[in-house]
């Protein structure tokens, strides 16, 4: 792969949960031109420390430049990159779609089919929840898209690595 090569990346960073803390890391992205793709941010297992789960598109240069700025952030504990093939990411979308009387059954249809959910039921629409990687999500979207789509609204990706091994180890406030 060339270093110009522009790749998806997933960083899980840990970080204290400290006021301003999604400000530095998301400002330390846009002062030296960075886009994400994601970013979400959610508590551990451990109190007062916060994962982020950022998503990147760039290339090999840059991902490194990225690792390297964000370790050097006060309250950052620790940067790692996970491998797409050792990884589980999922968002969560919910959508909107237009449903009548003769188009719901076909619609339920589809959504059984791809797993998810129908939480909301009017009388022109209903409102579907899933969860999945972007290409199951992509998917159902393709499906729906010929009933109408009214509204969508999806998460960006929370993602850990398979295995035994953890980032932090239950009950322990630091980093291993």
């Amino acid at each position: 792969m060339a270093a110009t090569d522009i790749t998806r990346h997933t960083l899980s960073v840990l970080v204290q949960d400290v006021e301003g803390i999604v400000t530095r890391v998301t400002g330390m992205f846009s002062r030296r031109g960075y886009t994400l793709a994601s970013f979400v941010t959610a508590k551990t297992e451990v109190e007062g420390i916060n994962r982020f789960t950022i998503v990147v598109d760039a290339n090999e240069v840059v991902i490194e430049q990225v690792t390297k700025q964000l370790n050097k952030l006060i309250h950052v504990l620790k940067v790692v990159e996970l491998e797409e093939e050792t990884t589980i990411a999922r968002s969560i979308m919910l959508v909107k779609v237009a449903a009548n009387n003769t188009t719901r059954p076909q619609v339920v249809d589809a959504v059984n089919i791809f797993r998810a959910r129908i939480i909301d039921v009017a009388q022109e629409s209903v409102v579907i929840e899933t969860t999945g990687s972007p290409g199951k999500l992509r998917a159902l979207l393709d499906v729906l898209e010929p009933f109408g789509i009214k509204e969508l609204a999806q998460s960006g990706a929370v993602a850990l690595a398979r295995g035994p091994k953890s980032m932090v180890p239950p009950g322990r406030p630091g980093i291993d």
